[in-house]
């Protein structure tokens, strides 16, 4: 059974860098046709789509967000992570890792983790 669990430091100030780690078991993070994604849903909103990495590594980002944000992958641990730059209270989030497919459809996601910008 595959499972995904999102890390992350809870509370991040605004103006800095935040990083989220989703941690993978019970499956390869380089299996083929699959795209390791980010989305988060803020209070009151929808879920938005951050961005994915690829099976070949290569990742596509939300043009809303692209210029602030990276996703990279470590498939020796089996994690991918996302980085989100010059965070503001805009960014206040639950995030949530997930696994996809090229038509789009998510059938594996983390629990999701909390992230709250505020000085």
């Amino acid at each position: 059974q595959l499972q995904l669990q999102e890390s992350g430091p809870g509370l991040v100030i605004p103006s800095q860098t935040v990083t989220v780690t989703c941690s993978v078991s019970g499956g390869s993070i380089r299996t083929n046709g699959r795209y390791w994604s980010w989305i988060r849903q803020s209070p009151g909103k929808g879920l938005e789509w951050i961005g994915y990495i690829g099976p070949s590594g290569s990742p596509d980002y939300s043009p809303s967000l692209r210029s602030r944000t990276s996703i990279s992958r470590d498939t020796s641990v089996n994690q991918f992570s996302l980085q989100l730059r010059s965070v503001t209270p805009e960014d206040t989030a639950v995030y949530y890792c997930a696994r996809g497919s090229a038509s789009w459809y998510y059938d594996y996601w983390g629990q999701g983790t909390q992230v709250t910008v505020s000085s």
